[in-house]
């Protein structure tokens, strides 16, 4: 599958929109270290999320943080790499 994080596809290849999708890796404390194994935990899920949609490819693909804080006295703030993009499918040939 395709991935770009612009709007165009390698070779220029024409296509159509499905659908802003979205997926995250796992949770982890806010303390412990980013890593890019997370990115491309992140960009694993996110291809999986397209393949359910059947997708040919990945565009606009962009990365963000959410976390959320413990509502419990002692516990820790937890954060994971989310990642965003356009299923797409290509265009039919003429």
């Amino acid at each position: 599958m395709q991935v770009s994080r612009t709007n165009r596809l390698e070779g220029g290849r024409n296509h159509r929109s499905i659908g802003r999708i979205k997926a995250s890796a796992g949770w982890r404390a806010v303390n412990a270290s980013a890593s890019e194994a997370e990115r491309i935990e992140a960009v694993e899920a996110l291809i999986r999320e397209a393949q359910e949609y059947d997708a040919d490819a990945i565009v606009g693909l962009d990365f963000e943080v959410d976390a959320v804080k413990s509502a419990d006295i002692g516990g820790v703030p937890l954060q994971r790499v989310g990642a965003t993009g356009i299923a797409v499918k290509f265009a039919e040939a003429a």
